[in-house]
């Protein structure tokens, strides 16, 4: 088995750079994931594992086996490497180098009665991975990121989204494309915005919807208050006038979760 035991490895310097640069990420189509949990999650989501870094006085080989069910190459280091290269603070003593997903929205495959999330520019990691526990937490058929702000493979997100990037659908697109997409599958979308907008409990969410949110610094963009089947609002009864996106949004998710039968 092959062990690494400098930082200043070739191989070592590029994974360096995948955590750090969305365009290594991109130019090489792989990223890393760090912990034992989250591997395991990104198999059964189908992601294809290329190669598997660990500390051996941590994670065993057998350990690695019972999760990785394909030949993969396996290389030992030490903890000067495992440290270089781990982004959480957590020491777990494993990470996998792993091929990215293509995003494409016609890559999708939808239910024939289904619930979506849509989330025009969301640009902070933290909201990123919570929006996709949520979506993860209520078995939505996809989550679609109308005009991407941040790089998904970001490890920020990884991090953040606790093994959900993984687990759900997800596609991006311009806003144009995704109204397109949305019309053109016979999918009514509700626009959570302050102008125009009426109660969410008052709409009928059992038919195929998508539910949008925006930034909590701009909001949605005109094109989506324009074309939305119905703007919605979530009442406010406090001083301020909006809320964390990735709140607002698992409240109108379970709302439409609820009215369904949890279905």
């Amino acid at each position: 088995m092959k062990q690494i035991t400098s930082i200043q490895n070739p191989f070592i310097k590029s994974l360096v750079l995948l955590q750090e640069k969305a365009k290594a990420r991109k130019q090489t189509g792989t990223f890393l994931i760090e912990g034992l949990r989250e591997i395991s999650i990104a198999i059964k989501g189908g992601y294809e594992i290329e190669t598997v870094l660990f500390l051996p006085e941590l994670v065993t080989e057998s350990q690695i086996n019972k999760i990785v069910n394909s030949p993969v190459q396996l290389i030992e280091i030490n903890k000067e490497v495992y440290q270089k290269l781990a982004y959480r603070d957590t020491t777990e003593g494993i990470l996998a180098v792993a091929k990215t997903k293509s995003m494409q929205l016609s890559d999708l495959k939808l239910s024939d009665n289904p619930l979506i999330l849509v989330a025009e520019a969301p640009e902070k990691p933290g909201n990123i991975g919570a929006l996709l526990r949520t979506a993860d937490a209520a078995n939505l058929d996809a989550v679609l990121i109308a005009n991407p702000k941040s790089d998904l493979y970001n490890p920020n997100i990884v991090r953040s989204s606790v093994g959900c990037l993984f687990t759900n659908q997800i596609a991006t697109g311009t806003t144009a494309e995704i109204i397109a997409y949305l019309k053109e599958k016979k999918i009514d979308f509700y626009c959570a915005t302050l102008q125009n907008s009426t109660s969410y409990h008052t709409q009928n969410f059992t038919t195929p919807t998508a539910l949008v949110v925006g930034t909590e610094a701009t909001g949605l963009t005109q094109d989506w208050r324009d074309a939305a089947t119905q703007n919605i609002i979530i009442p406010m009864q406090g001083e301020i006038d909006s809320m964390n996106v990735s709140v607002a949004a698992a409240i109108l998710i379970f709302e439409a979760k609820r009215q369904r039968g949890f279905n």
